[in-house]
């Protein structure tokens, strides 16, 4: 995991979130793919610092996530 430049770099990104998350306005995290990779950034401060994670582990951390292995 890396921490991107910020908002510069993410600017053109289409972000997106958990149909979990709901409306409500809640803590969430979205998530675009980029550079053989996934970003990842907390909605509430979009203009915020941006997480880089190589594409094979965010995968690890999504079949985890799904056998609630975590």
């Amino acid at each position: 995991m890396s921490e991107v430049a910020g908002p510069k770099e993410a600017a053109g990104a289409r972000w997106r979130r958990s149909t979990y998350s709901g409306t409500g306005g809640g803590q969430c995290v979205e998530v675009t793919e980029r550079h053989a990779g996934v970003w990842v950034r907390d909605s509430r401060v979009p203009e915020g610092a941006v997480l880089s994670f190589p594409a094979d582990a965010w995968a690890a951390f999504i079949e985890a996530a799904v056998r609630e292995d975590l």
